[in-house]
């Protein structure tokens, strides 16, 4: 097994692609704000932030623990769970009806249960990305706090965005991450078939 080297790029692009639920979430969650609030804000971003970074690096735990079974199909495995996730993400953002108008509710306060729903529920991919980083030669912490840093910047944007935009970036912010996710699983797909000469007979 042929270990693939991973740049600090390819952890940033991948924390935007992991993100894109939480951007979208993030940014629903800023619509009912009749000012922006920035400790609200950084609770939701701290939320998803953690929990995006807690689930790659379980992902990626749960994985090694079975190392053996995969080492001889990471590349493929890689490939096939972020080209299903991106292409998920992308495919409901597309399809995706138009909603109705969204009612605000009357307590606007933070509320931890449904963030926490909200957080896990947004990070469930996370799980895979995690296992796809085994055809990585890479210490899992350093793409974790990476996610789980870029998934909080986000979703502290996203919250002002809604207050300050609405919905306008939703779709689009899912459509760029779906579409990150899927060109990133193409790429190490292209690297292992290089490196075992597939592409140069």
């Amino acid at each position: 097994m042929t270990a693939l080297a991973m740049s600090t790029l390819d952890m940033l692009l991948l924390g935007v692609g992991v993100s894109a639920d939480a951007f979208a979430v993030a940014i629903c969650k800023g619509l009912c704000l009749s000012r922006f609030d920035r400790g609200y804000a950084t609770k939701i971003a701290i939320l998803f932030g953690f929990f995006q970074g807690m689930m790659t690096f379980l992902g990626y735990y749960i994985g090694y623990r079975f190392i053996e079974l995969i080492m001889n199909i990471d590349h493929w495995m890689a490939f096939t769970l972020l080209f299903l996730i991106g292409g998920k993400i992308v495919y409901e953002a597309i399809t995706e009806e138009k909603d109705e108008e969204y009612v605000c509710p009357l307590d606007m306060k933070f509320d931890i249960k449904e963030m926490l729903v909200l957080s896990v529920a947004t990070s469930i991919d996370a799980l895979a990305v995690g296992l796809s980083l085994l055809a990585f030669d890479v210490n899992i912490l350093k793409p974790s706090g990476i996610i789980a840093l870029t998934t909080f910047a986000f979703s502290f944007v996203a919250v002002y965005l809604g207050f300050k935009f609405g919905d306008k970036f939703k779709k689009s912010s899912e459509v760029l991450g779906g579409s990150i996710l899927i060109l990133i699983g193409l790429k190490i797909l292209l690297e292992h078939l290089l490196d075992h000469g597939f592409l140069s007979r």
